[in-house]
Parts: C-alpha cells; structure tokens; sequence
C-alpha cells in the first residue's frame, strides 16, 4: 500500500526521472485547490484554483526516485465575486496575464504514517518560487468503478504566506496568511 500511496501523494504537489516509473495524469475535473483568508478579522473568504495539469513518475521499486509536476493557470482562480477576482488579476496582486501558471514540483517525500505523508517541493507563483511543506492523507486508491483504471485520491494541507510571493498587498488588515486545501485525483496512465 506504501508504494501506490506515495504515487498519490506525489500528484498533490502540487524530482528526478524515474526509470522504472509509472506515469499517472490528474483527472483535472475531480481536482482542485481551495485557499482562504482572513478579511479585516470579519470574515474568512474562499477561493478556488482549477485547470490543473500535472503527471507523477512513479518508482514502486524505489520511491524517493519518483517525481510529480503540477501546473495550473493563474486566472483560472475564481472567488464567487467578479470584481475581487478582477482585483487579483491586477498589478496590485498577480499582474496576471493569459498564460501564466502556477507550478509545483516536488522535491521530497516523507512517510508519516500507513495513510500520511509530508511532500516538500518547489511552487513557483507570481515569478518567486519557495519550498513548501504539504500535510498530505490518502483517501482511497484502487480500480475507478467506471474508468476502469487504477485510480488514488488524496487531500492535503499547508498554509503560505501571500508577501513570500510578493502578494502581500493590503496586509496585515487582509491576513498574510492563507489556508490552502488540495483535492486531487490521478489515473495510472495506459
């Protein structure tokens, strides 16, 4: 179970090639990214990122070799409010333009636990890229009851902070802080 629940972690972030790897896709319908803040300490707001792209190498045999690659479009980022999704597409947070991306590549894998993980890797945004630590938790892996294929589904957790990414604007009254929950799911590749 160890070895599949690290090929689901992996896709989360969010290495090195791996010769003996397998390769899974995200399944960009069923995954997201979910972000929220505190604003003016009256309320928590939400957002979302979609779009996501991204493959896992997966060594079975030696799994510190696999390696994930994850993107997704800036202005895929969507609040429930036009005019702040406006706002955060303009020069006072991401500048955003078509085409830009945010990445994660993982770096390292940590198993925790028979269900657990630490994933650290690099996620690049708005032109800066730091190392982030995901909390991660399998959900469930084996064959997709309607694909047909073998599937892994995973959550996790990290917080960053927005001024680490030059987002900062409006801090600390908007709070630096931000909570960010990743659903993913990943089919093996045929």
């Amino acid at each position: 179970m160890k070895p599949l629940f690290l090929a689901a972690v992996a896709a989360a972030s969010l290495g090195t090639s791996a010769m003996a790897a397998d390769k899974y896709t995200l399944d960009s319908s069923h995954s997201q990214i979910v972000f929220s803040y505190n604003h003016l300490g009256y309320s928590t707001t939400y957002g979302m990122f979609s779009g996501f792209e991204g493959e896992i190498m997966f060594d079975q045999d030696s799994p510190a070799n696999s390696s994930v690659s994850v993107s997704m479009p800036v202005m895929s980022m969507f609040t429930g409010w036009e005019q702040r999704d406006g706002h955060f597409m303009s020069g006072d947070f991401f500048g955003a333009s078509e085409g830009d991306l945010i990445t994660f590549t993982s770096t390292a894998i940590e198993v925790t636990g028979d269900d657990t993980a630490m994933i650290t890797g690099d996620l690049t945004m708005n032109g800066t890229t730091k190392s982030v630590v995901l909390d991660a938790k399998l959900n469930l892996t084996g064959t997709h009851p309607m694909a047909q294929t073998e599937w892994a589904g995973f959550d996790a957790t990290t917080t960053l902070l927005r001024s680490d990414f030059g987002l900062g604007a409006f801090a600390p009254a908007v709070s630096d802080e931000v909570e960010v929950i990743i659903s993913i799911e990943a089919q093996k590749a045929g």
